[in-house]
């Protein structure tokens, strides 16, 4: 399995290299669409890329867990998580890819 990491440079050096853009103007287009979407999911609202995938919220109600050290049971607090839901072309790309 790789140890590679896609960071924001390397999706800026792609916009660079691929659309043209200096770098540093790649670099801050990268960032303002990672803005916007971090933005729409702090307002609650679904983020949905054609052909990769829906980033949405999910609200998680509170609830009794376990240690399972201890087998002590410990309180676990309300809480808001993201979540991914990759289109079918994710899918069948990333399940092609395991077959190489």
């Amino acid at each position: 399995m790789s140890e590679k990491t896609l960071t924001r440079m390397d999706l800026a050096d792609a916009v660079h290299t691929q659309v043209g853009l200096s770098r540093n103007e790649s670099a801050e287009l990268v960032e303002d669409v990672l803005t916007h979407v971090s933005d729409a999911l702090v307002r609650g609202e679904s983020v949905k890329i054609s052909s990769f995938g829906t980033f949405s919220i999910r609200d998680k109600a509170a609830r009794i867990g376990r240690n399972p050290k201890t087998g002590e049971e410990v309180p676990i607090h309300p809480r808001r998580v993201l979540t991914f839901r990759p289109s079918h072309l994710t899918k069948d790309r990333v399940a092609a890819g395991n077959k190489k």
